[in-house]
């Protein structure tokens, strides 16, 4: 019999975020494949009660929760107490969390204080004749592992995007707090500072991944280049349509070439190959060739669209859904002249 918690924070407006929802999706999943398991919810926020009324119907035995100002931001030396009491309280033997920049910070820490192991990455949680395995991808998605341990406590986080977030019913329940006393803490947070909303143009929640390649800074046809024209293109779309930015690998390589270079792409923004492989239903493609290195980060987007000037690229031989075989300048110019024409 295994007990399941269900670890999750609160976001800002003390509610559940997207990733928190999809791990218990995920844990609730767990629970029904395995005969006599029982699923608990531990959250941990500056308040948590709202919170667990927003799941109140989810079906978890027990809520409960570590609340105070001290756990409304980020901070490994109160986080990973408040992780180690939800579990000892628990008494869990498998603990599920979504893979935040928060919990990925602390919860290997955690699992050494409670003496267990830990899983980063996981992308499912299937259980058959009472055994639960884990995937998660290797050598930049290329293989794909499956894991099992019997050491418990287990704990497993979970990468956002691979389930449904849960939608069930709010209500009420109850929430029992369990008491944590914290050392003296060295590190304060003061505050808060982050780029505007429309400055961000990383954006894992957007139905939309546009990614640019390096032939936007590259000369066109009257012989010169335009990286000031392409930067404005670039970001008037991603504000027009609220999409996330990826680059090639070779764009963002450029500014230690002394090329021409956009100045808001950073190795942050890289597709593929040493980059990230993110999970957005649709995908535009420019000024790349579509090789393999680069599209191997893009096996997770559903529909692939390409704008390239070259019939015969990479993206034609079957790596994109569609080919726009056009200038991308002239192509995303009209795009931009349509969205602002758009009413709202």
């Amino acid at each position: 019999m295994e007990t399941i918690l269900l670890l999750a924070h609160t976001e800002t407006d003390g509610s559940l975020g997207k990733a928190a929802l999809e791990s218990l999706s995920a844990a609730k999943a767990l629970v029904t494949s395995l005969a006599g398991s029982q699923l608990v919810v531990g959250l941990v926020g500056a308040e948590v009660q709202a919170a667990a009324n927003q799941i109140a119907s989810c079906g978890a035995t027990r809520f409960l929760g570590v609340a105070g100002a001290d756990f409304s931001q980020a901070r490994y030396s109160s986080d990973v107490i408040a992780v180690e009491a939800l579990g000892k309280i628990a008494a869990a033997t498998i603990i599920i969390g979504p893979a935040t920049s928060r919990w990925n910070r602390v919860l290997a820490g955690a699992a050494q204080r409670l003496g267990g192991c830990i899983d980063t990455h996981v992308t499912g949680l299937p259980a058959a004749d009472g055994n639960i395995s884990i995937t998660r991808w290797y050598y930049r998605q290329r293989m794909e592992g499956v894991i099992t341990r019997t050491k418990r406590p287990w704990i497993i986080l979970l990468e956002s995007g691979c389930n449904l977030a849960w939608s069930g019913s709010a209500g009420s329940t109850t929430v029992a707090l369990v008491p944590v006393a914290l050392p003296a803490q060295r590190t304060v947070v003061t505050g808060v500072q982050a780029p505007a909303a429309d400055a961000q143009t990383i954006r894992p929640d957007a139905k939309l991944l546009f990614v640019a390649g390096a032939g936007w800074t590259k000369k066109q046809a009257d012989g010169q280049a335009h990286p000031g024209e392409a930067e404005k293109i670039i970001l008037g779309f991603l504000g027009k349509a609220k999409a996330s930015l990826g680059s090639t690998k070779s764009l963002v390589d450029l500014s230690g070439e002394g090329q021409a270079v956009l100045k808001f792409m950073t190795h942050m923004n890289q597709i593929g190959q040493t980059g990230a492989t993110p999970r957005h239903p649709k995908g535009l493609a420019t000024c790349c060739h579509g090789e393999e290195p680069h599209t191997v980060g893009w096996r997770f987007i559903n529909e692939r669209r390409a704008i390239n000037l070259n019939a015969a690229c990479s993206w034609a031989q079957g790596k994109a859904d569609v080919l726009y075989v056009a200038d991308s300048f002239a192509v995303m110019s009209k795009v931009n002249e349509l969205l602002a024409s758009q009413p709202g």
